[in-house]
């Protein structure tokens, strides 16, 4: 019996990504790994996730960018993978898979996301995590479910208002006004986001220049969007 061609062309695919995971898990070098993983990160077969997902915790930042970059346009279908292999006791590994969580944007990262933005000990993990909170695909959610996110990430966004570092309180206020997309203009919660851009905007309360223009800028494009 002749198999289709698609079912062809998908047993041939999967056999590649097999392949394409045997050359990452031999690398012998940096550099074979960095390649390895590009390769692998470039076959964007959903295979690929549990792999890819493993050379986060491999100490080659290189490689770790290229399987980050895989697993985000896997999107949903290397989510789990991510969860399922999250390794709490290697932070590298862990801070990769907050970015990749960020940039996929499935709310089943949502748990992941708020704990790096409140207690991740690296201003660049914070950072993805404040954006992710604020772009979290909420579109085909019921409208309950919905409103309960976007209230956690209002909430965890809110409590990070006050983070150590500048470039965290830069992407709060990006995670804020990405996140007010997901409120109607009469929502109960968007006077709530008003204020905290607004204490980000305030030089009294804010003391980074680039922040509080940033903090304006946001606070004005609500305003030319809703009134």
């Amino acid at each position: 019996m002749t198999l289709p061609a698609s079912t062809t062309g998908e047993t041939a695919d999967l056999q590649l990504t097999q392949e394409l995971i045997e050359r990452v898990e031999q690398a012998s070098t940096a550099l074979e790994l960095l390649q390895a993983t590009q390769a692998l990160a470039a076959a964007a077969h959903p295979a690929a996730a549990p792999c890819l997902v493993d050379v986060l915790g491999f100490n080659n930042p290189g490689a770790a960018v290229a399987a980050v970059d895989g697993l985000i346009a896997l999107g949903n279908q290397a989510v789990e993978a991510i969860l399922t292999n999250l390794d709490g006791y290697n932070y590298g590994a862990r801070a990769w898979a907050v970015r990749a969580l960020a940039g996929i944007g499935d709310v089943r990262g949502l748990e992941v996301l708020e704990d790096a933005l409140a207690q991740d000990i690296g201003p660049s993990v914070r950072r993805a995590a404040a954006r992710g909170l604020g772009q979290l695909k909420m579109q085909e959610l019921a409208e309950a479910p919905r409103a309960a996110l976007v209230q956690r990430c209002l909430g965890a966004l809110e409590a990070s208002c006050g983070d150590g570092e500048w470039v965290v309180r830069y992407a709060v206020v990006v995670g804020l006004e990405s996140l007010a997309a997901e409120l109607s203009p009469t929502a109960e919660l968007r006077p709530r986001l008003r204020q905290a851009l607004e204490g980000l905007r305030e030089s009294h309360l804010e003391a980074t220049a680039v922040v509080r223009l940033r903090a304006e800028q946001a606070i004005h494009r609500l305003e030319a969007q809703h009134g």
